[in-house]
């Protein structure tokens, strides 16, 4: 229980605050939901996907949040420093405009495209993961982050951040 805390109390609750638009302290309400239920939950329904099961759980109780709560809320301190908070991690990699530029363009994208490319390159869930957690096919979902790839590189590239393309007339055979 201890290790299943340590390595997905972090990446859940960012994963469900984004759900919860950046309210960390509902989110960590979430997680806790989440790990309460892990703790009643017979081990065999567990073994060998516990971040899928764990994603799946903390995903149903936050969406269970935003129905029960199905109100426009102004923005809050806590949201205004998630909202710093994940800019200035952008910022601590390498290429920080770079990054910068694909946070904004992801921000952009549908809902259900921001949610699975965050499974899938914040949660590290595979594809049938996903497509578990979401409801959805492998197949959906591989759309869903194609799609979503496609649209932040191009938006990239329109902002002049992304990676420039030669056009095929300038190629040289």
């Amino acid at each position: 229980m201890r290790a299943a805390l340590e390595r997905y109390e972090s990446p859940l609750t960012h994963y469900a605050a984004r759900m919860l638009n950046g309210d960390v302290e509902r989110a960590r309400d979430v997680v806790q939901d989440t790990f309460l239920k892990l703790w009643t939950a017979d081990r065999a329904s567990v073994d060998g996907h516990l971040g899928q099961w764990l994603y799946r759980v903390c995903r149903n109780r936050a969406l269970d949040v935003c129905k029960k709560e199905m109100r426009m809320t102004a923005l809050t301190e806590t949201q205004l420093s998630m909202q710093a908070d994940s800019r200035s991690e952008a910022d601590r990699h390498d290429a920080a405009p770079t990054c910068a530029s694909a946070f904004a363009a992801m921000q952009t994208l549908p809902q259900r495209q921001q949610e699975v490319i965050r499974l899938k390159f914040q949660g590290g869930l595979s594809y049938r993961e996903i497509a578990n957690v979401m409801d959805l096919t492998v197949t959906h979902v591989g759309v869903l982050i194609h799609t979503g790839l496609k649209a932040i590189r191009e938006k990239m590239i329109a902002s002049g951040t992304g990676p420039s393309r030669v056009p095929q007339s300038e190629v040289i055979q």
